[in-house]
């Protein structure tokens, strides 16, 4: 029985991290703002974290958490260099 509903929370939550994928996706192309498109730039690296975390518990295979590890620590930098060029206008002092 738990496995039955593990199987179905984790296809029900990789329909819901794609929408989410797709939201932000929409936010960092539209976004009215820099800011805007920073914050879906966010979403869209942490909803594929996420992502690839369930397609990880899914399949059983460690690559999936690998690849998210270095997307997590690229997004991570990626968000702040951007943060800081839109403060400053340069990254690198």
């Amino acid at each position: 029985m738990s496995i039955v509903i593990l199987y179905w929370g984790i296809n029900i939550s990789q329909l819901f991290l794609g929408l989410a994928m797709i939201l932000s996706f929409i936010r960092l192309a539209r976004g009215p703002r820099a800011q805007d498109r920073i914050l879906g730039l966010d979403a869209l690296y942490t909803a594929t974290l996420m992502l690839f975390v369930t397609f990880g518990m899914r399949t059983g295979t460690t690559i999936y958490f690998d690849s998210a590890l270095v997307i997590g620590l690229l997004g991570f930098v990626s968000s702040s260099a951007l943060a800081k060029f839109l403060m400053r206008g340069e990254v690198i002092e």
